[in-house]
């Protein structure tokens, strides 16, 4: 994808979506080589590569300095940013100054969680020009409120609730939406309830898309949500190439003529 109309225009043609987060200028060159469609620098980062807990730690200067970083490896796919915890509730002022950090770092697009409350905040940036994705279901920058990273919209009133946010970030002018976390049915009615675009993450197959953390995908994390599939084994990959190093070092094999300079 190379733009924010690919978005709807892959719905409309019934062709599913992908998305993998990315943090630094490395991975994003590997997924830039790849038939991903798009890649997202998340707040996740806060726990996956700084070793926090939670997503709330995330600042609008640490989304900026990875949004860069992942900038300069992403080549032409299409790149969103997450606005990090607060940063959109103190106000359009505090709000646009976030926006334009990260767009002003190479994002196409900014991700927001939930609607309730920053209605005029998510209108504001979509009359600003800036292409806004919308986060429904379970939303770790409230994981305190929510009790934890649990399964939302079981009851028919919260199913209902989240249906109803997925309407209104619709009217509001999002392009797209994440559903995290959610029973595969509920997945499914939000997707039959609006036109654009969604992108589940624990939310059944009936979504338009799918995203992924890239090192879960990709087996480095040792503990992973049960909505993740592993692709390969990465942790056991790299660390067999570690011990191999170390060996080679160690019994004198590295490095050998070949990779040392006359």
């Amino acid at each position: 994808m190379q733009s924010v109309m690919d978005f709807g225009r892959s719905r409309s043609e019934q062709r599913k979506i992908s998305m993998v987060t990315a943090y630094d200028a490395s991975s994003a060159r590997i997924v830039a080589a790849s038939s991903i469609d798009a890649i997202l620098v998340g707040d996740s980062v806060a726990m996956v590569v700084h070793g926090h807990t939670t997503t709330l730690t995330a600042t609008v200067d640490m989304l900026a300095v990875h949004t860069r970083a992942v900038a300069r490896g992403a080549g032409s796919k299409f790149l969103i940013s997450d606005l990090p915890f607060l940063s959109y509730r103190k106000g359009v002022g505090v709000a646009m100054d976030a926006v334009e950090s990260l767009m002003a770092s190479g994002a196409h697009a900014v991700k927001l969680e939930g609607v309730d409350g920053h209605e005029n905040v998510i209108r504001h940036i979509v009359e600003s020009g800036v292409p806004v994705m919308g986060h429904i279901g379970l939303t770790p920058q409230s994981v305190h409120q929510l009790g934890g990273f649990r399964v939302q919209g079981k009851t028919e009133t919260h199913a209902g609730h989240l249906v109803e946010q997925a309407r209104r970030l619709e009217d509001l002018g999002c392009f797209a939406m994440v559903i995290e976390c959610v029973p595969a049915s509920l997945g499914a009615r939000i997707t039959q309830s609006v036109r654009i675009p969604t992108i589940g993450i624990g939310a059944g197959p009936a979504t338009d898309g799918q995203v992924l953390v890239l090192s879960d995908l990709l087996g480095i994390e040792l503990k992973a949500p049960r909505f993740v599939r592993r692709y390969m084994d990465g942790a056991s990959l790299v660390t067999d190439a570690l011990n191999r190093f170390d060996k080679d070092v160690k019994d004198a094999r590295f490095p050998a003529c070949a990779e040392s300079y006359a």
